[in-house]
């Protein structure tokens, strides 16, 4: 009988030698630096075009109207599709922007992950009443212990870390480099993810009084769904999303050195399978994500917690519920730092995808000018 081999037993030092090679062999990615060889696959819909919405006036970021290819061009647009009903009605993509590659979601990645939780949820697999140290007893004496899985899924975590996306030298440089997304200091090495995690000490106050936002919250979610349901988070991406979406192409999802997975940031996915999650959520969870589930992301939250946080202004009525924004005007958004987003308008049947290259990670003027925009496409629709 061959020997089972753990993912995180396979290194770069040991993954061409038997047993590693047994799993390295066909999991070369994971280990190595590699480039995807795409194939020719083509488009079920020939629209690659903005259609009806060519030339529609948005206001820019200055408050005057111009077209809205320009306002997509100004704000570093990659790719950009529009849904009506569920049908794709338009679509723009920058020049360097090849629709068949997956683009990296950062942290509408967040917003997928927590689809999954729903579905566990819906198999009896996941309760978000119980603590995340019943499910990673690893968390004990870290900020995670007394936590519970709906205070993590809401980002109510009190914890005694800084999301400083531009931080070269402390606390999240250091989580950059233990999920393998930023070279390692040799002089102050830093762990894998899961024990980088499990050493986050707590803040002075209590869970769920304040919508902090951090990213390690959703990384150590993305552990708690492998633990619960016993598969790693890609295959059950693939087997309880994915596939069932319909997508169209392969996504991709970074890992450590370990093979933990960056459930917070890590996925990339074409503009048009984001957008077939997206109106996944408007169809009330299409029968894939539980309805109750979906219908809580629009209703429920702390909207007092939210009002204390560190994003309230992002959307003055809205509230924040399993890693995704309510507006408080009827709209539902998935957001990542760079411009990604998906926006749901169930008014107007409506889905959009924006994902882009902005320079800044956060840029509150675009935000709201993005926002502007967002509202007027769907009006349009």
């Amino acid at each position: 009988m061959a020997e089972v081999v753990s993912r995180s037993d396979v290194t770069l030092g040991n993954w061409r030698t038997a047993p590693f090679s047994r799993w390295a062999f066909q999991n070369v990615s994971e280990i190595v630096p590699s480039a995807v060889i795409r194939s020719n696959r083509l488009f079920e819909e020939a629209v690659l075009d903005l259609g009806p919405l060519a030339g529609l006036p948005v206001a820019g970021l200055d408050g005057a109207d111009q077209p809205l290819e320009a306002f997509l061009e100004a704000g570093d647009t990659d790719g950009f599709v529009v849904m009506r009903k569920g049908r794709l009605v338009a679509e723009w993509y920058a020049g360097h922007c090849d629709p068949l590659c997956p683009h990296i979601i950062f942290s509408v990645s967040k917003s997928l992950t927590a689809l999954l939780a729903g579905i566990l949820i819906g198999q009896n697999r996941l309760s978000l009443s119980e603590p995340v140290v019943t499910y990673v007893p690893e968390t004990q004496g870290s900020a995670y212990a007394d936590a519970t899985m709906q205070q993590l899924l809401d980002m109510e975590i009190s914890l005694d870390f800084e999301e400083n996306y531009l931080d070269q030298n402390g606390a999240f440089n250091r989580y950059r480099r233990a999920t393998g997304w930023t070279p390692d200091n040799p002089a102050d090495p830093a762990p894998d993810l899961k024990t980088f995690l499990c050493s986050i000490p707590k803040g002075k106050a209590s869970h769920g009084l304040q919508h902090a936002y951090r990213s390690p919250n959703t990384d150590m979610a993305g552990i708690v769904l492998e633990r619960a349901s016993g598969v790693r988070l890609p295959t059950l991406l693939s087997g309880l999303l994915w596939q069932p979406v319909g997508a169209s192409s392969d996504g991709m999802i970074t890992v450590d050195r370990c093979g933990t997975s960056r459930a917070a940031g890590g996925m990339s996915v074409t503009a048009r399978d984001l957008a077939r999650a997206g109106d996944l959520v408007r169809r009330n969870g299409g029968g894939i994500v539980p309805a109750g589930f979906i219908a809580d992301l629009w209703t429920g939250g702390n909207r007092d917690a939210w009002i204390n946080g560190d994003q309230a202004t992002l959307f003055p009525e809205g509230r924040y519920r399993n890693y995704w924004y309510a507006s408080g005007r009827g709209e539902l958004a998935a957001i990542g730092i760079h411009g990604q987003w998906i926006w749901i308008d169930p008014a107007h049947e409506t889905v959009i995808v924006k994902l882009s290259s902005q320079p800044l990670p956060v840029d509150a003027a675009l935000d709201q000018a993005i926002v502007a925009m967002l509202r007027r496409v769907s009006a349009e629709t």
